[in-house]
């Protein structure tokens, strides 16, 4: 997606960028600098000189003294107030979703106004959710209507619509991205490290029916290089962007690659209709997993030629990138002693099936 600023902000927008495409440091505010995204993301501007703000709920963060903290609610706009505005930024990375209560384009907007006409650059994160569905997926691509059944994916969606109007009516110095599924050392999703941890116990594998369904990843790195470029180049503002591996895999291939990644040459799969698993009270997230948090869930699919073409994204190979978040995983572990007790139950099942068939 690109929005075209009117001609009376273009003004605007030349003061705004104009101190961009240079290598001085800056002052930057992350909203929501302390998971997975942020945590690299703080990490990368850090060692680039710049100085870093992050706003978030809790009183303390883990990056020491260097990082500035801020206490705030993302989803309330006067708390954000409160808390970032009498300082002078030049880029505001919005990253936090609260996962609780959802953040809607309302809330976005709300914040993003804070912070019109004070900054050089607003990143928001996105998803490549905020489409709703479909394969191949290029920015210009309608996103996701205002009562699209998923909450993530529509709020997405109409925050994405409130900040591209924000743009049009001020100039307002967007960018959005849009990632897939993100993967690499310290993802605080039971990802990666649910297959891994099955290898290691020589556990078969159980795809949800054959495992056709496709999926499409980007390396945490990648999307913080992105992120970092963006800031930094004047074109980009007003632009959408798709970050992800060029080519999308089925979820039977994601296991063989994981499978690669550990040493694990002839990995176990067990085929357990989709049906049957839902019937038995399986999960895309909770309890009773069977294929990953959240790795289940209807495909959605994306054409990174754009930011191939604006921002020279060059995708780590996905087995590379894996190998790296694989010697991670042995080093630390942080999540808890994997329970195969409802795999063991669909896999009962499976075979009692199997034997009166």
């Amino acid at each position: 997606m690109h929005t075209a600023v009117p001609a009376n902000h273009a003004a605007t927008k030349a003061r705004t960028s104009s101190r961009f495409d240079d290598p001085e440091p800056k002052r930057i505010l992350i909203i929501g600098g302390t998971q997975f995204i942020g945590r690299c993301l703080v990490t990368e501007l850090l060692k680039a000189g710049h100085e870093v703000h992050i706003l978030h709920r809790k009183s303390r963060h883990p990056f020491g003294k260097r990082v500035r903290n801020l206490v705030g609610d993302r989803n309330d706009a006067a708390s954000v107030r409160k808390a970032a505005s009498d300082t002078r930024y030049d880029v505001v990375f919005d990253n936090a979703y609260d996962w609780e209560h959802g953040t809607n384009g309302s809330q976005v907007e709300a914040t993003a106004q804070i912070f019109d006409g004070k900054i050089s650059r607003y990143v928001f994160m996105s998803s490549v959710a905020a489409y709703g569905d479909g394969l191949n997926h290029h920015e210009g691509d309608a996103l996701a209507p205002d009562d699209h059944p998923n909450p993530y994916a529509r709020h997405k969606a109409m925050s994405e619509r409130a900040l591209f109007r924000l743009h049009q009516r001020t100039g307002f110095p967007i960018v959005t991205l849009r990632p897939p599924f993100v993967y690499g050392p310290a993802n605080p999703f039971y990802r990666e490290a649910f297959f891994w941890d099955r290898f290691r116990v020589n556990r078969p594998v159980i795809l949800p029916s054959e495992g056709h369904r496709l999926m499409q990843f980007v390396y945490i790195k990648d999307l913080v290089e992105l992120m970092m470029k963006v800031m930094e180049m004047r074109n980009a503002v007003g632009h959408a962007f798709n970050t992800a591996n060029p080519k999308a895999i089925t979820q039977h291939e994601l296991v063989e690659h994981l499978a690669l990644a550990a040493g694990c040459r002839e990995p176990r799969f067990i085929s357990v209709p989709r049906e049957t698993i839902y019937r038995a009270g399986g999960q895309v997230v909770g309890e009773k997993l069977y294929f990953g948090s959240y790795y289940d869930v209807p495909a959605i699919t994306q054409i990174i030629t754009k930011a191939q073409r604006m921002l020279a994204f060059k995708p780590t190979e996905f087995d590379a990138g894996l190998k790296i978040t694989y010697r991670a995983y042995l080093k630390k572990r942080t999540y808890p002693k994997p329970d195969f007790t409802f795999e063991d139950e669909l896999l009962s099942a499976k075979l009692s099936a199997t034997r009166t068939a």
